[in-house]
Order: C-alpha cells, then structure tokens, then sequence
C-alpha cells in the first residue's frame, strides 16, 4: 500500500516528545496493524524514526500539522513523550481555524499548568477534524495492571511509604504540578517537578550521598495521574531507567497507579528490578472527590 494507510483509508498519527515512550506506542501500534505516521517534535523527539513514515516539526507549528495530517489521512492522533520546553508565542503558527484563538493559546502557555496546555493542545488537534486518542487505546498491554510483578513483595514500611507518597501525589497533582513523590519512613521527602521523574530520584540519590535521609530506611517512588487528568496525554509512564534511578536513590520500590499509568518494557524492567532486589506494583488508590 504505496500510501502506507490502512484499508480504510485513514491512519494513526504519533506526535512523539522525547523519551522512549513514542517508540514503544508506535511498535505495538504497528503490531496491532497499524501503520503509524510520526510527526517528531524538533529538539525534543530523541528516537530514531528511520524506520517509520516520518516528519520533524516544531512544537508550535500547528500549521505544519495541519498539511501533513491531510496530507497522509490522518483520523486519529496520539500525543506521547515528554516536552522539556513549551514553545514561545513567536514559535506558534497557529492555522486558519485557530487563528482567532490564538490569544488564549498563548494565555495558557505563559500561565497554565502543564495539564490545562494538554487540554489546549488536544483542543487545537481536534478543531482540524483529527480525534485524539490515548496510547492506552492504541496499546492497551503497556497499561499497568495491580498487584506485584516480579519477585520481590512491598514489606508493612514500604506499605506505609506507599501511602504517604499517594497523600502527597493526589494533593501535588491537584495543584497541575507533578505526578509523583518520593517517601521514605513515612516522610514525604521529595515531590516531581518540572524536571520530570528521572531528575527528582536523583535529587533523592544526592540527599541519600549527604547523609540527609536516613540509610537505614528505604523508600518507595509513587506515581499516580493527577486528579481530574485528560487520560489522552501525559499517562505516567516506568520503565527500565526508572528503575535505575529508583535504585541508585537506594528505594525499595516503585508503586504506579493500575489502568491509568504506563509500562515500557515490562519484561525487562522486571528482570532489571528482581536483579537489583526492588518490588513493582500496581496500585489502586483510595479515591477522594473529585478523582476519577
């Protein structure tokens, strides 16, 4: 099929950040007969889409998006991966249907939090007839599943670190900040930022190294999605790295929120995780109103 689209005629479209994430939805897309078109944002995308139909656009240049989403077929698209930056208002080339929004969008860019631009986003995408979907729709077997996977079991500590981490997770993401927190005996000892996960177990690594946490006691990562989140975008996500950082921050272990995060790389990550004596889990938190 010279156009690489299905017998329908339309196609998937990834719009692929950074990170491993993009590559993993684009491959199980493909085994579930997809044929993925990538549209790889410029200095963020960090993969190597040589073996996908692909384009590098920026990550304002809605206009870009708009050709080549009529220009392959496009009915449906995925947002995945991470974006280090959020384009200035000079970066954004908006389209005809969203030229008279245009304040808004640069409203939200210099004042919304990082789920309130996910929202604007998917908006803009679907004003030009394309529906928005989430990776879990199109690869429903990275979505984690509760209970333990692997060898290694959350002791009564690391029960309660599990609780305190999702007390401090639910209330961060309340705020559109994070998605995940760190907490050891207990204590809530570091929350996500901006920086992202990776970044954050290693300020924990660095506290460990200072002598600032106690070396007796380990800890657990948790990372849940933030109260009232649009599933379409921005699923936490572990995998094989998370689990180095969580074990060069000396942790017990990783707890993610069941059917609404994701696994990269399940088989590995479990094997890497047995190997270093850390438990993943699945987890189900107690919901509070307003979190669904």
């Amino acid at each position: 099929m010279a156009s690489g689209r299905p017998d329908n005629g339309k196609r998937l479209a990834i719009i692929a950040g950074s990170g491993l994430l993009p590559f993993h939805v684009a491959q199980a897309a493909r085994s579930h007969g997809e044929n993925p078109y990538i549209l790889a944002l410029t200095d963020e995308a960090d993969q190597d889409w040589s073996a996908f139909d692909h384009i590098r656009i920026g990550v304002g240049d809605y206009a870009a998006m708009s050709r080549a989403f009529e220009r392959e077929g496009i009915d449906r698209a995925v947002l995945s991966g991470a974006v280090r930056r959020r384009p200035e208002w000079r970066d954004i080339r908006p389209t005809l249907r969203t030229l008279l929004g245009l304040p808004a969008v640069v409203r939200t860019l210099l004042m919304g939090g990082d789920d309130a631009v996910l929202r604007m986003v998917i908006r803009l995408i679907e004003a030009n007839g394309v529906r928005v979907v989430g990776a879990d729709e199109i690869a429903p077997e990275l979505l984690a599943t509760e209970g333990v996977i692997g060898k290694v079991t959350p002791d009564a500590e690391a029960m309660q670190d599990i609780a305190a981490g999702c007390a401090a997770a639910l209330a961060l993401g309340s705020l559109d900040v994070g998605q995940g927190a760190v907490a050891v005996g207990g204590r809530v000892i570091a929350l996500e930022g901006a920086e992202g996960t990776d970044q954050m177990l290693e300020r924990v690594a660095e506290l460990r190294r200072q002598g600032r946490i106690s070396s007796r006691r380990k800890g657990v990562l948790v990372k849940l999605c933030k109260p009232g989140q649009d599933s379409r975008a921005d699923l936490p996500a572990i995998g094989v790295d998370t689990v180095h950082w969580a074990q060069a921050a000396g942790l017990a272990g990783i707890a993610s929120e069941a059917g609404r995060s994701l696994v990269l790389d399940r088989r590995r990550m479990v094997e890497e995780a047995d190997r270093a004596g850390l438990f993943i889990t699945g987890i189900l938190p107690r919901r509070s109103e307003g979190y669904r």
